[in-house]
């Protein structure tokens, strides 16, 4: 089982909106210097809505690459299509994806009968390790924990990223009696140390993005039940949590990094670079973090 801090990693891109492959290997070898434990590749904080399936699979393939099994590679593999999920799916696993990660269909708003088919198609179709990626606040559909239950049955579906950011939905997931070996991830940076705190086993994070190494410090006290070490990291970044979602993901987090020199200032159509107004929120932010001088 994968612990600790997992970077949704962003997707770098040319002003043009180009993919920035070597700015890419250059965030690898970064997070891995730094401690990150895994990395998710084209998540949907890396932009998998705007990358066309040639380019989705050709950033999961180079990070796996660059990598060289120096890190784990997860795979940003959802759609709102069970048969587009299961493409991207198999894809990933032939370039090497160590898992995949699976947000919940988008727009389409399905029943959870509906959600528990879709996983449920993709994994008896695909023989590789997917973790479920529940995002209600984006996708329009909330997966409930009697689905996550039926779905851990399914031998390869093996653990979720839960990103409802409620420390009751938290509870509700550990009450449930999952297998030992579901690994419990949150994806609300926020509620990542206390989460770990009651049990969850790591984070799939945005904040990791800029701050890998004391997010990675963090999510180790956190696994140790250190507490007050714990407490003491994430209130370094706790500014950090707030400031990258004034604007949608990832605007400000691929603001942020260009500020750091890391990328250039490329996104892709809907989104926009971030607008003026919370950018010194966001550079204090860093400051506090050591991000940035």
């Amino acid at each position: 089982m994968i612990k600790g801090s997992i970077v949704a990693v962003v997707t770098p891109m040319y002003p043009d909106g180009g993919v920035d492959f070597d700015s890419l290997a250059a965030l690898v070898d970064w997070h891995i210097a730094e401690g990150t434990d895994a990395i998710v590749a084209v998540g949907t904080t890396g932009e998998s809505a705007t990358l066309d399936t040639d380019e989705h699979i050709e950033v999961v393939r180079r990070v796996v690459k660059h990598a060289k099994g120096r890190i784990p590679i997860i795979a940003g593999t959802g759609a709102n299509s069970t048969t587009e999920a299961l493409e991207l799916t198999r894809l990933a696993k032939e370039v090497g994806a160590d898992a995949a990660l699976m947000v919940t269909p988008y727009y389409n708003k399905p029943p959870q009968e509906g959600l528990y088919r879709h996983f449920k198609a993709v994994a008896e179709a695909v023989d590789l390790p997917i973790i479920l990626y529940n995002v209600p606040g984006r996708t329009g559909v909330d997966m409930l924990p009697a689905t996550v239950k039926r779905l851990s049955e399914i031998r390869n579906i093996i653990g979720i990223k839960e990103a409802k950011g409620e420390l009751s939905r938290i509870q509700e997931l550990l009450d449930l009696g999952l297998p030992r070996d579901f690994a419990l991830y949150t994806g609300d940076d926020a509620t990542a140390r206390e989460s770990m705190l009651m049990g969850f086993h790591g984070d799939i994070s945005v904040t990791a993005n800029v701050a890998p190494r004391i997010m990675h410090e963090m999510c180790v006290a956190a696994l140790k039940g250190d507490k007050a070490l714990a407490e003491k990291l994430d209130a370094r970044v706790a500014e950090l949590h707030s400031v990258l979602f004034l604007e949608p993901n990832p605007i400000p987090v691929k603001w942020a990094l260009n500020q750091m020199g890391r990328l250039p200032a490329g996104i892709r159509l809907p989104l926009v670079p971030m607008s003026a107004q919370p950018q010194d929120q966001v550079r204090n932010a860093l400051r506090v973090a050591g991000a940035l001088s």
